[in-house]
């Protein structure tokens, strides 16, 4: 699911103002695009007035994929909505399954591709673009990202200098949320370091609570896990140099961050239902395990990006107050700032889905999901007060506060062979460390084994 970006993920500098940025933010919670052939404004979505024009588009069809399902798959589909409301566009959406790479290739193979995909790695883009499948952006969307997102974000849209995708969903994958109840039963606060989190772990662990759930059955999720760890105790530069496969998996730094890794993974009763559990866990449910079960929850904490809130929400926790956040703890000076996102392509040129992308691109879009919950924007345009609730808009606050100055996931970076398919490359990798910790050598050979295949070395 994944691919290569042969340059600094956004931005050269630290991830230090966006650290800050979240810390702070979560401490507090406790236009037109131009063209020709334009419809009216279109509908109000809750008293706001458009701010983008969109074409008649009546007998018109959109085939849309994404990987999304459940609560995330029924949130876009309120933003499909609109845009068929506003167009007279019918919109076909179809799931992708955690393969987008595999569905785009099987479907392009087959003369029928999607017009629409929404790419969940920034890596895929790349690898789409060099392959000649993507269609550049057109005039309305290049202007409405022009103007609505940061140089970084645009960046990371472009392949080679030329634009093609809208990330319209962002993620802070830097978090980690908590019952709050078995916190307070347990007597713990909120930990600043990873030898903090460890001791409140075990501190959890002592009042009968489960202490970290863990979603291993989905290896995307060990992906962040170590991403985390890394960027805040090996820093941002090897941090660039080993999403480019520029520095081996075999370096001491990942070394050390393993071993870290090691010190959560491999103590069975930190993790909810031990390293079996964990491994047979998927991540929606080490989310609800996590809110569920009132005064005896079956874990204490999981550490997800912000869209673990559409998860929460279909328990009974209340976001902000029985499911609180805060920043995934330093392991090394500085807490890390993670983020990975959803970019959205045209595969086939035609004025229906040149249209959807320049739907995307505006706040208009944005503030259906926004309002909708479990969802993260980096459209630096989007009024904040759109977002459901205190918590998610602090998070979203330091997102855009951040501007340039953050770090991308980098296995949604690695080619798709690496970093973004089920039972290979790192996430099968870091699955098998998951069920042996110790073995840190030979995880870390067989990361530079996959690395080194998927990027051609």
């Amino acid at each position: 699911m994944r691919r290569r970006l042969d340059r600094t993920a956004v931005g050269t500098t630290t991830a230090v103002a966006a650290t800050a940025a979240l810390a702070l933010a979560l401490a507090a919670c406790g236009s037109s695009g131009g063209g020709k052939d334009h419809a009216d404004g279109g509908s109000k979505s809750g008293g706001t007035a458009p701010t983008v024009r969109l074409p008649h588009l009546d007998g018109q069809k959109v085939q849309v994929t994404a990987v999304w399902t459940g609560p995330e798959r029924a949130n876009f589909g309120k933003v499909l909505d609109e845009f068929e409301k506003r167009t007279g566009a019918t919109v076909d959406f179809v799931p992708s399954g955690d393969d987008m790479a595999g569905f785009v290739g099987s479907k392009i193979a087959g003369g029928g591709p999607p017009d629409v995909a929404m790419l969940p790695q920034v890596g895929v883009l790349h690898e789409f673009a060099r392959k000649g499948w993507l269609k550049p952006l057109g005039a309305d969307a290049k202007a409405q990202l022009t103007k609505n997102y940061a140089k970084g974000w645009q960046d990371l849209g472009a392949h080679q200098g030329t634009p093609y995708g809208v990330y319209f969903k962002a993620s802070n994958k830097s978090l980690v949320w908590y019952n709050a109840r078995a916190f307070d039963n347990a007597g713990v606060k909120e930990p600043t370091t990873w030898r903090e989190f460890l001791t409140t772990a075990r501190t959890l662990a002592d009042s009968g609570v489960e202490p970290v759930s863990v979603g291993g059955a989905d290896g995307w999720t060990l992906t962040d896990w170590f991403e985390n760890v890394y960027l805040s105790q090996a820093g941002p530069q090897k941090y660039d140099q080993l999403a480019r496969h520029k520095l081996k998996w075999t370096d001491p730094s990942v070394t050390r961050a393993l071993t870290t890794l090691g010190g959560l993974f491999g103590h069975k009763d930190l993790l909810a239902g031990g390293n079996s559990g964990a491994l047979q866990t998927d991540f929606p449910t080490s989310v609800t395990r996590t809110f569920s079960g009132g005064g005896a929850p079956k874990a204490a904490m999981v550490s997800s990006a912000d869209f673990a809130a559409a998860t929460i929400s279909q328990t009974k926790a209340r976001i902000g107050t029985d499911a609180k956040v805060f920043p995934f703890p330093a392991v090394g000076a500085k807490s890390p700032v993670v983020t990975g996102g959803d970019v959205a392509v045209a595969l086939k040129d035609t004025k229906a889905s040149q249209a959807l992308l320049t739907f995307l691109a505006s706040t208009d879009a944005a503030r259906i999901w926004a309002r909708a919950g479990g969802f993260l924007s980096p459209n630096k345009a989007l009024d904040q007060a759109a977002y459901a609730n205190d918590v998610l808009r602090t998070i979203a606050k330091a997102l855009i506060a951040a501007g340039d100055d953050f770090r991308f996931d980098m296995s949604d970076q690695a080619p798709a062979s690496f970093g973004g398919k089920p039972g290979q490359g790192e996430w099968k990798d870091l699955q098998d460390f998951l069920k042996n910790p110790k073995d840190v050598a030979g995880v870390q050979s067989r990361l530079e084994k996959d690395a080194a295949r998927s990027f051609g070395h």
